[in-house]
């Protein structure tokens, strides 16, 4: 089976904006196959009737990347929740889980199965800023630490790329991508000589 990623862009976004072109030559370049779709009713249709569109229209499987940014990273919490299987990893960039500012979210769902999103979710990263404009910010990222583990990312960046925030490369999510987390379940190897590790 091949590997894949999709690209979700964010609320009022498109595939083609800030740095989910490069993050898709990028990831071309190293084998994967990529899919930036396009979904204008992300974030503005409510998510019960526009999340079968979405799982619908694409393949998640064990071999599966999910990026999503911003209306984009909430919309794969829902995602997660409802796949049948899990996906290898999944990247939220300035996400969020609740209400970040006064604008309408109906990209949210009022409760999330957290247990069934970390099972599916793979390798979960969250990367957030300090000072993300919208309030989808560090604050949103903890949340979904602590209600999911992975590993938190915390930056100074805004919010990653907006009309008014050129982004057009993002390394950090590059390197990101195909890392395996480390199992600290796993007895530590000691060699025979020096301090102990963990493979």
């Amino acid at each position: 089976m091949s590997k894949n990623a999709i690209i979700f862009h964010g609320t009022g976004g498109h595939p083609d904006a800030v740095w989910y072109p490069w993050l898709d030559r990028q990831l071309t370049a190293r084998g994967y196959r990529v899919e930036r779709p396009y979904y204008p009713g992300v974030n503005v249709e409510p998510i019960a009737t526009f999340l079968p569109k979405v799982l619908d229209g694409h393949t998640f499987d064990a071999d599966t990347v999910l990026v999503g940014h911003s209306g984009g990273a909430a919309l794969l919490l829902a995602v997660l929740e409802h796949l049948q299987s899990p996906v290898a990893q999944t990247i939220l960039v300035a996400g969020y889980a609740t209400t970040p500012n006064d604008s309408d979210e109906p990209v949210l769902q009022e409760t999330y199965d957290w247990n069934r999103i970390r099972a599916n979710g793979g390798d979960l990263y969250f990367i957030n800023s300090i000072t993300d404009p919208y309030g989808c910010d560090a604050t949103q990222g903890r949340l979904m630490f602590e209600n999911l583990g992975g590993t938190q990312i915390v930056r100074d960046e805004g919010h990653f790329g907006d009309y008014n925030q050129p982004y057009d490369t993002f390394e950090l999510v590059d390197r990101l991508i195909g890392v395996q987390q480390p199992d600290h379940n796993t007895e530590p190897h000691i060699p025979a000589a020096g301090p102990a590790s963990v493979p």
